[in-house]
């Protein structure tokens, strides 16, 4: 897969140097000489340039990557990048960088924004995460809200435990999808029984998470905010 990052901050530099790691192409594209710390990652493309020109990113090959990210510092430029990388170059993916909550509203399919990541937002949800039990968190937010990951940590006296994942009325639109146990990921099958201590990880629709809180014995259908 090939992968194009507009921005070569720490934060551009760590995702550049994850990919690599799992063995995909990746160009870092960088505006500032300062930041151009090429011998920080040395196994990916590096391009001077200003992703909000068309220019720059004919140069980047863009309509030849599989996926862009826009991970600036400056959430106008995410927004250009995002914009340009979808409408002028028909990325399929297109993942940007939110950096200030006020403006999430914008990271959407308007703006050309299949997945956004607030920080903030991510780093709340998991502190919520650590130090929750039997409460809903929501981790992460796909495709502009059709869908979260949530995330719910089994009391020891919530009404499904000892009952089998499928024994249990699943609401529609929701699906367990992994438990974590004793420090183990385990695929959930129909005949095994769940646990307190449990952590359930969920995909739902944000309309049924009050009625998966309830049916897991949450405190409220409590969900917090992902990003």
């Amino acid at each position: 897969m090939r992968v194009a990052i507009a921005g070569a901050g720490n934060v551009g530099r760590s995702i550049a140097t994850e990919l690599l790691g799992n063995g995909h192409e990746v160009l870092l594209i960088e505006r500032e000489s300062r930041a151009m710390k090429v011998s920080s990652v040395p196994g990916a493309e590096w391009l001077q340039a200003d992703a909000c020109e068309l220019d720059s990113l004919v140069a980047a090959r863009a309509q030849a990557c599989d996926v862009v990210v826009a991970a600036t510092g400056d959430d106008k430029v995410n927004l250009v990048v995002s914009l340009l990388a979808k409408t002028e170059f028909g990325v399929e993916r297109v993942v940007a960088r939110v950096n200030h909550p006020k403006n999430e509203w914008l990271f959407n399919e308007s703006w050309g924004v299949d997945v956004s990541v607030s920080s903030p937002r991510l780093l709340a949800a998991v502190v919520e995460e650590a130090v929750s039990v039997g409460d809903l968190v929501r981790l992460l937010t796909f495709r502009q809200g059709q869908a979260n990951l949530v995330e719910l940590t089994l009391s020891d006296d919530a009404p499904i435990v000892g009952k089998t994942v499928g024994s249990i009325p699943w609401p529609v639109d929701s699906a367990l999808v992994a438990v974590l146990r004793d420090g183990r990921v385990l695929v959930p099958s129909p005949d095994a029984a769940l646990e307190g201590g449990d952590e359930l990880l969920l995909v739902a629709t944000t309309e049924v998470e009050g009625e998966l809180d309830r049916l897991l014995g949450g405190h409220g259908g409590h969900a917090a905010t992902g990003p």
